[in-house]
């Protein structure tokens, strides 16, 4: 299944290294990735496909919600599919 996750917050180090790693750590593969710094305020948008049997798309939102709150970032997670159908003209 694909999904589409978005970061945004205030530019800070280790964004990108907390967040990939709780998708490495469970299984999910970046497909594609995009990232700017608008000045203080960071955004970065992934297209990912979680690959393991183990690892519900639920547990992967509960841990992605622990490193929104220690990072002080909003994050959300989204199937692909319904990321698309709300984005379409």
């Amino acid at each position: 299944m694909k999904a589409v996750v978005t970061v945004i917050g205030k530019d800070k180090k280790g964004i990108i290294a907390k967040v990939s790693n709780i998708l490495f750590e469970n299984d999910v593969n970046i497909l594609d990735i995009s990232q700017t710094i608008m000045q203080d305020m960071f955004t970065m948008i992934m297209l990912v496909e979680l690959e393991s049997k183990s690892a519900t798309l639920k547990h992967i939102v509960d841990m992605l919600e622990e490193a929104e709150k220690e990072l002080g970032l909003s994050i959300h997670v989204q199937r692909e599919e319904i990321f698309t159908s709300m984005h379409r003209i």
